[in-house]
């Protein structure tokens, strides 16, 4: 790694683990959007997210947060599914991901976490239960930190990257900061590279040996990628890395469900799915045996059907 790019990545850690190493208070007010359309909504400080809401307009209510550098489409078979059941399904593109605008700052989990809050809030969102995945677990979880569970009904974390992915003094389990300075190097130095290297590699899990290997989802996870913003999916990386859930978990007090792969290549199931479950209160793990990071994809059957006995009990 050369020195500017050292120091560039040093710098972004440090503004991340400053702003988000600890729960943060929450905002004065909750935040509602300031211009909403059919599928876009504009937050207070102007950025704007494109959203989906399919489903019958009077059904349960469940949200999607994804993961990282992803897009609401990654939870299309989630959302068809759950909405065909009659449940009403809201997942947002991240801003900076997707189709949502691309802000030079404002690129962390707290933003991530008032962004999702504007959407349920302006939607009037109620007895919701939130499922994040990966990234999107963290903002779910710094959401319900920040603004508390007063429209949440239930919460599910999907490979989910809580409760603190680097390794620190008090953090040994994490992963060094080499690993993450790697991610940041090779979104510098090849970004559509890497985008094809990560689902090609160990986010399915297609690197094992025997893997069925799906094109298909390769070229998807590389479309939604490049679709993002470079500084918004560089600036992430240090958001789902460097920010500490630990106070955010300590402050779920509705039923949980944690799913995990016990063979997650990109968050380990130790220092991230069990660790979360010991952490909240009364969560219930779900360990998918052999199971890879992707695993809404690989095993979308199972979670599906997974999702839709916790939403009816």
């Amino acid at each position: 790694m050369n020195t500017l790019t050292r120091t560039f990545a040093a710098s972004m850690l440090a503004v991340a683990t400053q702003a988000g190493m600890t729960a943060q208070a929450a905002p004065a007010t909750a935040p509602v959007a300031a211009e909403r359309t059919a599928s876009t909504i504009t937050t207070a400080d102007g950025v704007q997210l494109y959203y989906k809401d399919w489903g019958p307009k009077n059904g349960p209510v469940v949200t999607f947060s994804h993961g990282w550098p992803l897009s609401s489409d990654s939870w299309e078979s989630q959302m068809i599914f759950l909405a065909s059941k009659g449940y009403r399904v809201v997942a947002h593109d991240r801003r900076g991901h997707g189709r949502s605008s691309q802000p030079w700052d404002g690129n962390d989990m707290d933003h991530y976490a008032d962004d999702l809050a504007t959407v349920i809030n302006t939607l009037d969102l109620k007895d919701v239960t939130v499922v994040g995945f990966s990234t999107g677990g963290g903002e779910v979880a710094r959401y319900i930190g920040r603004h508390g569970t007063g429209r949440v009904k239930k919460a599910v974390l999907i490979s989910a990257v809580p409760p603190l992915m680097l390794k620190t003094a008090d953090n040994p389990g994490g992963l060094p900061i080499e690993v993450f300075d790697g991610i940041r190097k090779g979104q510098l130095d090849n970004r559509a590279q890497l985008y094809k290297d990560i689902p090609s590699g160990p986010f399915y899990g297609f690197n094992r040996p025997g893997a069925k290997v799906s094109q298909g989802l390769i070229d998807s996870w590389w479309a939604q990628g490049m679709q993002g913003g470079h500084k918004n999916t560089y600036d992430s990386i240090a958001a789902f890395s460097a920010t500490d859930f630990r106070d955010d978990l300590k402050k779920f007090d509705i039923p949980t469900l944690v799913i995990h792969g016990d063979d997650d290549q990109i968050v380990p199931i130790d220092a991230a799915g069990r660790s979360s479950a010991r952490l909240i209160k009364n969560a219930k793990l779900i360990v998918y045996a052999g199971a890879p990071h992707g695993l809404t994809d690989t095993h979308k059957d199972r979670v599906n059907q997974d999702l839709l006995d916790f939403l009816q009990k």
